[in-house]
This record gives C-alpha cells, sequence and structure tokens, in this order.
C-alpha cells in the first residue's frame, strides 16, 4: 500500500508498476499493448492477446505483429475493430 501512495505521490503512471494493460493507437494503422502475458491467436486479419485483466481482439486487414519484447507489442496493419474482453471478478 505505501508503494502505490509513493508511486501516486511521484505521479508514477500506474501501467508502469502494475501488471494493468495501456492501448496506444495511432491512426488506424498502429496500435502498441504494454504488459501484455500471451498471443492466444494471430492471422492477417485477426489477433487475440491475453492481458492480466482480459483479452484484446482486434480484427482488420493486413494485421502484423511487428515487435514484441517482454513488455508490449506493436501491431500494424489496417486495425478496423477492436474489442475488449474483461476477466470476470
Amino acid at each position: 500500500m505505501k508503494k502505490r501512495k509513493i508511486n501516486k505521490f511521484l505521479e508514477i503512471p500506474e501501467e508502469v508498476y502494475s501488471n494493468i494493460p495501456k492501448i496506444t493507437l495511432t491512426g488506424f494503422n498502429e496500435l502498441v499493448l504494454e504488459n501484455y502475458k500471451g498471443i492466444l491467436e494471430y492471422e492477417e486479419m485477426f489477433a487475440s492477446i491475453s492481458t492480466n485483466i482480459g483479452i484484446v481482439n482486434l480484427s482488420g486487414t493486413n494485421i502484423n505483429l511487428e515487435k514484441m519484447t517482454n513488455d508490449d507489442i506493436r501491431i500494424t496493419g489496417k486495425i478496423e475493430k477492436i474489442e475488449l474482453d474483461s476477466i470476470e471478478d
């Protein structure tokens, strides 16, 4: 609890010190997903990615997993739809 108060005081974004995912969308052609767990499904027109709080489903054309690290994944292509399926508590 003290750690959370210190991080809040220092204005550190929650996604930096937790496992909460952060989605950054640039236009319709690039998406960066931080704090992901794994890739569940990947095709040219669809990608399904697991996070600690649910699943991110992307659909479009020419979907490409450009860059993956342990912390984030960069997806390019024509992103037409993003669906979020949260894990029930």
